[in-house]
């Protein structure tokens, strides 16, 4: 049995998986081994398998068997292994030290790097793992590295003939599980004559 990955919040007493045993008496159903940490509770009858505490990722997965016993000769079983797995959920969204910088860059500087925004996200694996962008139409004269998150123009400002200020939102994303999260930061550039 594989039954569906379980939320790593998901409360006790939460339904798994119910075995079965095709037989034609009664059977009892019991857990044999491999749940030393006691995740798992089964119905003597039913086969219903179903949390008894809140689940720790780093535990899991749990191979566990399960044993169905003919309920008037305990020398008549048989086994089948049952393996739950966990999935990580994504808890925190990711942060930017400061919703909103300001940088300076001379006019008629060719294409440059402007700043690296960096997010931090509490989460581990993809729920953790950011990439970055740029959400509001300043996109042409600006790009983002959506890996290092470094900020950059695309061609030369002419403090003169242009606005002398833009605002880039930027935002960092993660990948996480079952939804993703963002974060928001306004870059404030200043074009200097």
């Amino acid at each position: 049995y594989h039954p569906a990955p379980l939320s790593e919040q998901s409360p006790p007493d939460m339904f798994v998986v119910e075995v079965r045993a095709l037989y034609k008496l009664p059977v009892d159903y019991s857990i044999t081994s491999g749940d030393e940490k006691g995740y798992f509770i089964i119905h003597p009858s039913s086969g219903v398998v179903r949390t008894s505490k809140n689940l720790k990722l780093e535990d899991f997965p749990v191979n566990f068997k399960v044993q169905a016993t003919d309920s008037s000769n305990a020398a008549i079983f048989n086994e089948v292994e049952v393996k739950v797995e966990v999935i990580d959920e994504n808890n925190f969204p990711p942060v930017f030290p400061s919703s909103l910088l300001e940088e300076r860059l001379p006019e008629h500087s060719p294409a440059t790097q402007i700043v690296q925004l960096k997010a931090q996200d509490n989460d581990t694996g993809r729920n953790g793992f950011l990439t970055y962008g740029i959400l509001n139409g300043q996109g042409l004269k600006f790009r983002i590295n959506e890996t290092t998150g470094i900020l950059y123009s695309t061609a030369p400002f002419d403090y003169e003939e242009e606005p002398t200020e833009y605002q880039v939102v930027v935002y960092a994303e993660d990948d996480g599980i079952p939804e993703k999260k963002r974060a928001y930061c306004t870059v404030v550039i200043k074009i200097t004559d």
